[in-house]
């Protein structure tokens, strides 16, 4: 596979299955982390890459210079509600979700670019579309980071770069490990799913049941 990968959040959970699977595919990984001590996949090469931090995004593109598909996995949880949350909490959200995806697609962009093209996935969840009051800042967040994407997958296509959004519900990561087993998928699934959407040029990839579910409902009448 003549490919070349960067996967933001790639040290845990399914930054590091979607990592696993490039790999397994033949593909050149970078696994981009705050902490790239952290990142133990075997065959990939790591990088630090803190999102929020448009130097740090800035420095990440110069190291990965031949990237030509581009992973956004990097997020938080801090099950924030909105009237009663911390406001840092609510705006970590934001910062990370959609402002932090938003500073890595700008800074890649130009890279994908210039390498011919290629793809970017953006992570996202059925709560782009539901919107719990015990998860607010995370739904709202990943809420925007929905329309991001259809946006830039607009402003990308002339230039030769797919997007696609992954939506998936709860899987077995410690990001969710209040959840219980039987309500989780499995994440080394929903990777393999990912990638070949992404391969594909699928412009959405629905993972498990409940994205499929919840992509329907947004079609009825309340």
């Amino acid at each position: 596979m003549n490919i070349t990968v960067l996967v933001t959040g790639a040290n845990r959970g399914l930054g590091r299955k979607i990592a696993e699977e490039f790999v397994a595919r033949g593909a050149k990984v970078y696994a981009g982390a705050r902490r790239p001590e952290s990142v133990d996949v075997e065959g990939v090469i790591p990088v630090q890459l803190d999102i929020t931090d448009p130097d740090s995004v800035r420095r990440a593109a110069e190291v990965a210079a031949d990237v030509t598909v581009l992973v956004n996995n990097a997020g938080i949880s801090t099950r924030a509600g909105l009237l009663t949350g911390s406001i840092a909490d609510i705006r970590a959200e934001m910062d990370t979700h959609y402002f932090g995806t938003l500073n890595v697609i700008r800074g890649f962009a130009p890279v994908l670019e210039r390498n011919g093209g290629g793809a970017i996935l953006n992570v996202l969840s059925v709560l782009s579309w539901m919107h719990p009051a015990t998860s607010g800042a995370y739904a709202a967040a990943k809420a925007a980071a929905w329309a991001l994407t259809d946006a830039v997958r607009d402003e990308l296509a002339p230039r030769g770069i797919d997007v696609t959004a992954l939506h998936v519900g709860y899987m077995d990561t410690d990001m969710v490990s209040y959840i219980p087993a039987e309500q989780k998928t499995d994440p080394e699934l929903v990777a393999r799913r990912a990638v070949d959407g992404v391969l594909s040029g699928a412009v959405e990839v629905l993972a498990d049941d409940l994205a499929q579910h919840a992509k329907a409902a947004l079609s009825q009448v309340r």
